[in-house]
């Protein structure tokens, strides 16, 4: 069973981060962009956790953890640029 669903899985969020960067390249209002970039680094832990286990190596781990702490960061300063037009205020 687990032979099948992580292929699939893997196709699945490959499709999404596809999808995702499209909509980080046309979306309509910066937003929607901000948005696209956040689901599209929520994607790419996905996956990178996948081939972890597809791999049975913990570095993928480890990079999953890295991307997630600078992609939190990068939603937050963003979001705060585009509220306020500054980061330090």
């Amino acid at each position: 069973m687990l032979s099948f669903a992580l292929p699939l899985a893997t196709g699945m969020f490959a499709l999404a981060l596809l999808l995702n960067a499209w909509r980080l390249l046309r979306g309509p209002a910066m937003p929607d962009r901000i948005l696209a970039l956040d689901t599209l680094y929520v994607n790419s832990l996905a996956l990178l956790i996948l081939i972890g286990i597809r791999q049975d190596s913990t570095a993928y781990f480890e990079a999953a953890l890295l991307i997630s702490l600078l992609g939190f960061v990068s939603t937050v300063v963003l979001a705060r640029f585009l509220a306020r037009g500054d980061i330090l205020r």
